[in-house]
């Protein structure tokens, strides 16, 4: 067997205290292998080589329980049953399991309760009926929902409108496996508009786009207040990912300046008007995120 090695001395410690010793099997996950082996119809064994799996680190549940520290006791389900009955059940997880929703997601909160899921009750996946087991897969080697090139699918599965906006011209770099969706995000449940890992969404922005953070000394009013004033979060048919492109993002707010208040459209390219071929206002108003010029009042310089 190939991984006997790594079974035959997984018999739970007998310094481990429960409520009661009845309830557990005597010789912990070495019982559940019995049946439960490389020929059984759901991968077991690759939980050995994950963190859930490690006997040095006494946080991990096989250095607890084993297996039924997720499990729950297991001896009764454990012991040969009478002809015709089935085995007693034990906690399992999963859409068909028995198991309620709370019980399931309680059994990996017992230990998974820390800062980034203590907003877990009550957030928007919560409330959505949403298993742990929806996104992680605990007895794989390495859990696909962590993994940068698989991660974002598994979000794409609800969050249809995200994968299409992920799919236009201009983009952030997640569906080039260079950004995950965590990033950003606390799939776990935030206080914050958008699970959003940090306050605001400028300070999300700044995270990577520090050079836009300021503080300048002449500072554009919609860029300290809001990234997304302007920009798409996720994609856009306008580079850089603007929610319209330049001049008529501008003139959204800029309708009565000092230059022409007809509003800048198609016609205007035959009379070749430098408000608004390449870059529009962006031509001249090159610092619009701020400027710390003397004479950058425009954003000029």
């Amino acid at each position: 067997m190939l991984f006997w090695c790594c079974c035959v001395s997984l018999a739970v410690a007998d310094d481990i205290q429960v409520n009661d010793q009845n309830l557990y099997s005597r010789k912990g996950a070495d019982t559940c292998l019995k049946c439960h082996d490389e020929d059984y119809k759901y991968p077991i064994f690759p939980i050995f080589y994950n963190k859930h799996g490690n006997r040095n680190d006494p946080r991990s549940p096989m250095a607890q329980l084993q297996c039924e520290s997720c499990h729950g006791p297991g001896r009764a389900h454990a012991t040969e049953p009478k002809v015709g009955f089935d085995r007693a059940p034990i906690i399992s997880f999963g859409r068909n399991s028995p198991a309620s929703k709370d019980k399931q997601n309680g059994q990996c909160l017992q230990c998974h309760n820390d800062h980034g899921r203590q907003n877990w009750a009550g957030s928007a996946h919560e409330r959505q009926d949403m298993l742990c087991v929806d996104c992680h897969k605990l007895h794989e080697r390495h859990d696909p929902v962590l993994q940068i090139t698989q991660q974002s699918e598994f979000c794409y599965g609800c969050h249809k409108k995200q994968r299409a906006e992920f799919a236009r011209t201009s983009v952030h770099p997640v569906r080039y496996e260079k950004m995950e969706c965590t990033q950003c995000h606390n799939p776990h449940g935030a206080v914050t508009d958008a699970m959003l890992k940090t306050n605001t969404k400028n300070d999300t922005c700044y995270r990577c786009h520090a050079e836009k953070r300021g503080p300048y000394l002449w500072t554009h009013a919609p860029v300290a207040e809001n990234c997304g004033l302007c920009h798409e979060h996720h994609g856009s048919i306008h580079t850089p990912l603007l929610k319209k492109r330049v001049p008529l993002l501008c003139q959204e707010c800029h309708t009565s300046t000092a230059h022409a208040r007809n509003p800048y459209d198609g016609s205007a390219v035959s009379s070749q008007s430098a408000f608004v071929l390449a870059k529009g206002c962006l031509n001249c108003h090159s610092q619009v995120h701020g400027s710390n010029h003397p004479s950058g009042v425009k954003l000029m310089r």
